[in-house]
C-alpha cells in the first residue's frame, strides 16, 4: 500500500505554517500501519512546486491512495489537481481532508473524489479510507466521519470521526517540511503573515480544541470544545530534537488558546529556563487567559510574541463576542504594559467588518492598539458556519479572511483600506531572536 498526502499547488492569500502541519501529522500517523509500505508527503502550496513536478510525483508514485488536503484558501487548484490525479494515477483512491471539508463537506461532492473526511481528526478519517482501500471491495456505504462515493452516489457518515488522544499524535517530521519556502513567505511583514521575518520557525502543534466558542472560528466545530494537549515532556523533547537537526531559531506554538492550562504553561516555562537550549518562542491566546505573573514568567523563559484576539473595542459590538473575548480599552492597555515590561511583542488580531462595527470603530480599535506599541493584524470577518454548499470555487475562495464574503457592501472601500492599505509599522521582534550560524553564513 502506497499513499501520497499532499497540499495542492495554489497561490496563498495568507500563510500560517501551523495550518499545514496536519498533512505531515497525517503522513506520520499512516506510517504506523504495518500494511502501509510507503507514505510520501508534499506541501506544494507555498509557491515551491509546479504542475510538472506534481505530475511527475503522481505518475511515478503509482499510489493506492492520494489524500489531498483542503483549506478555505486552497480550493483554487483542487479541480486541476484532481484532473492530474485521475489522468496520471487512475487507480488511486482519492480522498480530501482539511478545514473546509470539515466545515462544508457538501461543497466537495461536485468533485471526482472517492471520499470526503468531514468530522473528527484528519488522521482518523484518512486512515479509515486507507483501511477501506486495503479491502478487496470498496465499501458501498459511509465510514465513521467520512462520506464515501459508491456506484456514483454519495453516502453520508452515520457515525462521527475519531479523536486521537494527544499522546497518539504523530508530530511532523522536520526533514519533510519545505522550510526555505516558508522563510520566503514570512519575509515581508507588511503582508501580516503570522511568522517572524528573517528567522526560521519550528511549529509545534501543542493543542487541539477550544472551549471559548467564537462564531467566526472553526476550531470548536472541527476539534471540539474540550482541549487536548501534548505533555510538557513530549513538547520539550520534540523541540530539542528538531533544533538539533535543523537551524531553527524560534518556536511557534500552534494551539488555539495556548495559556488555557496555566499550570502546563508554567511547567513549560520552568523547563525552558532550566534547559541549555532556552528557545525563543511565540504563542496565541486570549486576554482573559493571561495575568501579569504569567506574562512575566513567559518573557523570562524566552517568549518574544504573544498574539491575542482583540477583535474590536467598539462597545456596541462587544455582545457579538464570547464573554472571554469582551474587553475594554484599559484592560488592553494594562496587558500591553505587562508585555512591554516582560520584553514581549504584543500582537493584536482585529476583525474588520464584524457585525455591529463601523469603519470608524475599526480605525479607533487599530489606533488604540498601535498607541500601546502592539503589532496589529487585521482580518476580514468571515462567517464560516454559514457557507452554502452550492457556491462556486470562486465564490467560496472569498471566505479567506481577506475579501468580503459577500460582494456589494457599500462600505467595501473603507473595509479594504484596513486590509490592503499601506503598512509602515513593521515588526522588529526578530532582533530579539538570535540568528543561527548557518543563516549568518548565508
Amino acid at each position: 500500500m502506497k499513499v501520497l498526502v499532499i497540499w495542492p499547488p495554489h497561490v496563498p492569500s495568507y500563510f500560517n505554517a501551523g495550518h499545514h502541519t496536519p498533512a505531515f501529522m497525517t503522513a506520520g500517523h499512516l506510517r504506523r500501519d504495518p500494511r502501509v509500505t510507503r507514505v510520501d508527503v508534499r506541501d506544494a502550496g507555498v509557491l515551491n512546486m509546479n504542475w510538472k513536478a506534481v505530475g511527475d510525483l503522481l505518475f511515478q508514485g503509482d499510489y493506492d491512495v492520494v489524500a489531498v488536503m483542503n483549506d478555505f484558501d486552497a480550493v483554487d487548484g483542487l479541480e486541476r489537481f484532481i484532473a492530474y490525479t485521475r489522468e496520471l494515477s487512475p487507480r488511486s483512491r482519492l480522498v480530501t481532508f482539511g478545514r473546509l471539508s470539515s466545515m462544508n463537506p457538501g461543497y466537495f461532492q461536485r468533485y471526482d473524489l472517492d471520499a470526503i473526511v468531514q468530522s473528527g481528526d484528519y488522521e482518523c478519517g484518512v486512515a479509515q479510507v486507507v483501511d477501506a482501500a486495503l479491502r478487496e471491495d470498496w465499501p458501498q456505504g459511509p465510514l465513521p466521519g467520512v462520506a464515501v462515493r459508491a456506484a456514483g452516489q454519495w453516502h453520508e457518515p452515520r457515525l462521527p470521526g475519531g479523536a486521537l488522544p494527544a499522546d497518539e499524535w504523530s508530530l511532523p517530521d522536520v526533514d519533510e517540511i519545505p522550510y526555505a519556502a516558508y522563510d520566503r513567505l514570512y519575509a515581508r511583514d507588511d503582508h501580516k503573515f503570522c511568522g517572524i521575518p528573517f528567522r526560521r520557525e519550528l511549529v509545534v502543534p501543542a493543542a487541539r480544541g477550544c472551549p471559548i466558542g467564537c462564531d467566526f472560528c472553526e476550531v470548536p466545530s472541527i476539534f471540539g470544545l474540550k482541549e487536548r494537549r501534548l505533555s510538557v515532556e513530549r513538547t520539550v523533547q520534540y523541540i530539542e530534537d528538531a533544533f538539533a537537526r535543523h537551524p531553527f531559531e524560534y518556536v511557534a506554538f500552534y494551539a488555539p488558546t495556548f495559556t488555557l492550562d496555566r499550570r502546563w504553561v508554567k511547567e513549560l516555562c520552568d523547563r525552558f529556563r532550566q534547559s541549555e537550549l532556552k528557545p525563543r518562542w511565540k504563542c496565541a491566546t486570549t486576554i482573559h487567559h493571561l495575568s501579569e505573573e504569567l506574562v512575566t514568567l513567559m518573557g523570562a523563559s524566552g517568549c518574544v510574541r504573544i498574539s491575542v484576539g482583540l477583535e474590536t473595542l467598539e462597545p456596541d459590538s462587544q455582545g457579538t463576542l464570547p464573554r472571554a473575548k469582551q474587553i475594554e480599552d484599559e484592560k488592553f492597555r494594562v496587558l500591553a504594559g505587562w508585555c512591554e515590561r516582560a520584553g514581549i511583542e504584543l500582537n493584536a488580531f482585529v476583525i474588520v467588518g464584524l457585525p455591529g462595527t463601523t469603519p470608524a470603530g475599526v480605525a479607533r480599535t487599530l489606533d488604540v492598539a498601535r498607541r500601546t506599541g502592539a503589532r496589529v493584524r487585521p482580518t476580514m470577518y468571515t462567517p464560516y458556519h454559514g457557507i452554502p454548499a452550492d457556491l462556486t470555487p470562486l465564490e467560496i475562495s472569498r471566505y479567506n479572511r481577506q475579501l468580503l464574503a459577500e460582494p456589494g457592501d457599500p462600505l467595501a472601500r473603507e473595509w479594504y483600506g484596513f486590509m490592503f492599505g499601506p503598512e509602515d509599522r513593521l515588526t522588529t521582534v526578530y532582533e530579539a531572536v538570535p540568528q543561527h550560524a548557518a543563516h549568518d553564513a548565508a
